[in-house]
């Protein structure tokens, strides 16, 4: 993708920081006022502003605002309500100190629309949210703080908040262990995802604690109801004997449920079940659904703090909060 400016538009902060020979993560501390850049730089920076006639716009009729750029097809964003939840929690957290634009761009990342958005100076800060492949080098040339919704699959500069998955899944499997169960299987999430990675890697790492062969025991699905059924299938095919599974989604433990009614299997007394995420779903379906809770409306929260931390001057940093085991009656 050509990021060059145009000749005929105005210069951008990219532009200010190509000339001051500095990031445009600097760039952008020192137009903003920050503190936390040395003399030396401010005045590279103070210069190429005079030299180019760069003047910061502002969108919103207050001058700020937040970028939420979601990563998704509109089908999930739209039906999975974990995003609603989360974004409620980046809104809330806000206040009026900036205005929420939610940007959804789909997964296979239609970035043309995004740097031109976000180099216009129409937002002070991103949140990038389910990124499989985050597009730093696009987001850092828009010269402004960029925060991600989740750890990336990849290693990246960006700085991230998380929710424990991978804890979670090892307490949720020995919760199962504890209980008498043996023959303890995963509808594993997609393995494009890091959640996906850090749910099955605690998976795999409690249940060789306490002996599991884990032969047939592990199969995966897309996070939906559907796919959790077919995969709960297919475990029942390969081995007749689970006595308990860990799905990495509510939504695919609901499938599961389902697949286990059919066959006559017994939720618990014959196949415990349990989910992750806490979705609204959770407490609704029958058994109730014992699940890991991931603290969505905090991560929203504390996604949107860390952001502005960053707008302000505060060093990069990343944030991993606690999962927890909501028992119920499916396990």
């Amino acid at each position: 993708m050509d990021l060059a400016t145009p000749p005929d538009a105005a210069p951008t902060l990219a532009d200010v920081a190509t000339l001051a020979g500095v990031s445009p993560a600097t760039a952008s501390r020192v137009i903003n006022g920050s503190a936390r850049v040395s003399q030396r730089a401010r005045a590279r920076v103070e210069r190429a502003v005079q030299s180019l006639g760069y003047v910061r716009h502002r969108a919103a009729p207050h001058g700020r605002s937040i970028a939420a750029v979601i990563c998704e097809d509109d089908a999930r964003v739209f039906t999975d309500d974990s995003f609603a939840r989360l974004l409620g929690g980046v809104r809330r957290e806000l206040g009026d100190e900036r205005e929420l634009v939610v940007m959804v761009i789909g997964r296979n990342g239609r970035w043309t629309t995004v740097p031109r958005y976000l180099r216009g100076g129409h937002a002070d800060g991103v949140l990038l949210i389910s990124a499989h492949d985050a597009p730093c080098a696009v987001l850092r040339q828009a010269g402004i703080p960029v925060l991600l919704g989740g750890r990336p699959l990849e290693a990246t500069p960006l700085p991230y908040v998380d929710a424990d998955d991978r804890g979670g899944a090892r307490t949720a499997v020995d919760y199962l262990a504890r209980s008498g169960r043996r023959a303890i299987g995963t509808i594993a999430g997609p393995p494009d995802r890091a959640a996906g990675v850090d749910r099955l890697a605690g998976y795999r790492a409690a249940v060789a604690e306490y002996g599991v062969a884990t032969a047939g025991l592990i199969t995966y699905g897309d996070l939906r109801q559907a796919s959790g059924e077919h995969a709960m299938n297919r475990l029942l095919d390969r081995r007749p004997d689970i006595d308990a599974v860990l799905a990495a989604s509510d939504q695919m433990a609901v499938g599961a449920l389902r697949a286990l009614r059919r066959t006559g299997r017994r939720v618990p007394e014959d196949v415990a079940v349990v989910g992750f995420d806490d979705a609204p779903i959770a407490g609704r379906v029958r058994p109730r659904l014992t699940t890991v809770r991931r603290p969505i409306e905090e991560m929203g929260a504390r996604m949107a703090r860390e952001l502005l931390g960053r707008i302000a001057g505060a060093p990069d940093r990343n944030v991993v909060l606690d999962t927890k085991l909501i028992i119920r009656d499916s396990a």
